[in-house]
């Protein structure tokens, strides 16, 4: 039995669909992540699982009782999870008297809430700031008050909202690493909304897309981000290269694709004459200036149009009879000599080819 569940849960605001029939199973100990682009409905979804707001249809199950059966049934459902907001709100008093908030008001005695307090305050880093006016700190020490405040009261779900996107690069990865520790360390289950796909690969033990309202497809990191069930996941996962063809033949699953008179080489179960994209990340091209050997069934001469660095890496535009993007390393691209105007061969492997039917 899922510990979360939810069935059918729509969301409608003003008359528009906020959320529509969101079917989600969520196991104890698990950490689920929702991406999506911004007004997805990924924070709606996370208020309604928290019950601050009520669904305009549909259900959601916490260890399979109905949470809105009764309010007694809402009210101790709701102090089993703590929730970690985009933007949290701290009160205006010390650190320790923040995290200590939650165990005061469930009734906890004074030394089981300072011992509790010393604890967490030394998991997130912040020990020397106990006497610190919360209002004063940094938008990285709040997160980390939030997040303490949250994990005091030892909850068996925990829900996070954009737990870094307000923070600069250093604080987001101090958040992160928190995050982490915290989920390696403590039997709890995490629901986390976050518009940063990396987080979710490095997070989640299994990833949810939101599109316009609709979970359009949930699974484990590798395949979200290698094998997207549809081109609204494949444009929102990274993959640059997404290229509509026709099927021409398919003998064993080995099918050969058109793309503008030029054919590629994939393995799929669509049949002849099925219009399709092709979908590679930009990864697993390799970029050569002649025709090597190789495994690779797929090899076409093109011509560079772009080349760009960032980092360690050089982001390669080419030209193949349609457009194809490779990531080489930079040094990699200087030994070559890459730049706009030069001959290359572009390399891929059949299996490294995502084939969606073309919408």
């Amino acid at each position: 039995m899922p510990l979360i569940e939810t069935r059918n849960l729509s969301q409608r605001r003003d008359g528009q669909d906020i959320l529509k029939n969101i079917n989600l199973r969520v196991e104890r100990g698990e950490v689920f992540a929702l991406i999506g682009p911004t007004g997805a409905g990924k924070t709606t979804l996370l208020r309604l699982i928290d019950m601050l707001d009520t669904p305009s249809e549909g259900k959601v199950f916490f260890d399979g009782v109905d949470v809105n059966a009764s309010d007694k049934i809402k009210l101790e459902t709701r102090r089993r999870m703590a929730f970690v907001l985009q933007k949290p709100v701290v009160f205006n008093t010390s650190v320790y008297e923040n995290i200590a908030y939650g165990l005061r008001w469930r009734g906890i005695g004074s030394r089981h809430i300072r011992e509790g307090v010393e604890g967490i305050l030394e998991t997130v880093g912040l020990t020397g700031y106990k006497h610190r006016n919360a209002r004063t700190l940094s938008g990285g020490e709040v997160q980390r008050v939030a997040i303490a405040r949250a994990i005091a009261i030892r909850p068996e779900v925990l829900l996070l909202d954009e737990p870094t996107a307000n923070l600069d690069p250093v604080s987001a990865s101090k958040i992160e690493d928190l995050i982490a520790g915290i989920i390696k360390r403590e039997t709890i289950t995490v629901i986390m909304a976050t518009h940063d796909m990396s987080q979710g690969q490095r997070l989640a033990d299994r990833i949810g897309v939101l599109v316009n309202g609709e979970m359009v497809q949930s699974g484990d990191p590798r395949e979200i981000f290698a094998s997207p069930g549809n081109r609204q996941v494949a444009e929102f996962v990274g993959m640059e290269n997404i290229i509509d063809g026709v099927v021409t033949s398919n003998e064993g699953e080995m099918a050969a694709i058109d793309i503008n008179g030029r054919i590629i080489e994939a393995v799929t179960d669509f049949d002849i004459g099925e219009e399709v994209s092709v979908c590679m990340r930009p990864e697993d091209v390799t970029v050569a200036l002649s025709k090597v050997s190789s495994s690779a069934r797929n090899s076409l001469a093109g011509n560079i149009t772009w080349t760009v660095s960032t980092g360690p890496l050089c982001r390669v535009e080419i030209d193949c009879g349609f457009p194809l993007v490779a990531l080489v390393t930079r040094r990699s691209s200087e030994e070559m000599g890459l730049k706009k105007g030069t001959d290359v061969y572009a390399t891929f492997k059949a299996v490294s080819i995502h084939v969606i039917r073309r919408h």
